[in-house]
C-alpha cells in the first residue's frame, strides 16, 4: 500500500466507525503501542473532519499481558501508563497495525478491563494477515492480505518510520 491508499483506508475505517455506531458520542480510540497509537490519531482526525466532533484517543501498552514478555530477574519488564481518561461504560476502538494471531488483541482486551469496564469494545486494524491462533476477529479492516507463515507485513508510517507504507516482505 502506498501512502495515498493508506490514507484513504483510513478515510474509509472512519465513515464505518460513524456507521455503525450511530455517530462517535461516548466512543474513544485507544492504539496499541506501537504503530496502533498512529493510526488512532489519523482515524480521530478523520472522524472529526467528517462528524466534526473530536474523539478521545488514548495509548494501550500490552507488555505485562503478553503471553511471550520479556523477564528480567522473574519479573515482566512493564512501561505501563493509565489512560488520560475513564473507559467505564464508553465505547472503545482497539486501533491496531496488524492482526495475526490474535494474541496482541488478546493481551490489549486484559489490558483494558485492568483500567475499567468499558461497554463495548471493537478492533480496527489496517492489515488483517489472517493465520488466528485464537479465535479473535476484528469488526473494522483496511485490507484483507493473505500471506504464507514465513511472510510478514511490514507497515511503516512516518510518525515512527518516516514513510507511510505497506509491504509484503518475503523471508
Amino acid at each position: 500500500m502506498s501512502a495515498s491508499e493508506i490514507d484513504r483506508t483510513l478515510r474509509r475505517l472512519a465513515h464505518e466507525i460513524i456507521t455503525r455506531n450511530e455517530g462517535v458520542e461516548d466512543l474513544v480510540l485507544i492504539g496499541i503501542r506501537r504503530r496502533g497509537v498512529p493510526l488512532a490519531e489519523r482515524l480521530a482526525r478523520k472522524i472529526e473532519e467528517i462528524q466534526g466532533t473530536p474523539t478521545a484517543v488514548g495509548e494501550l501498552d500490552i507488555t505485562y499481558h503478553r503471553d511471550d514478555r520479556s523477564r528480567e530477574h522473574g519479573k515482566p519488564v512493564v512501561q505501563a501508563a493509565p489512560l488520560p481518561f475513564p473507559i467505564q461504560d464508553k465505547g472503545i476502538i482497539l486501533v491496531d497495525d496488524v492482526l495475526y494471531t490474535g494474541r496482541t488483541a488478546r493481551a490489549a482486551l486484559d489490558a483494558l478491563v485492568d483500567q475499567g469496564r468499558p461497554r463495548r469494545v471493537q478492533l480496527c486494524v489496517l492489515i488483517d494477515r489472517g493465520h488466528r491462533e485464537l479465535p479473535i476477529q476484528a469488526n473494522y479492516v483496511g485490507r484483507a492480505v493473505p500471506t504464507t507463515e514465513d511472510q510478514f507485513i511490514e507497515v511503516r508510517l512516518r510518525e515512527v518510520d518516516d514513510e507511510d507504507r505497506v509491504l509484503v516482505v518475503e523471508p
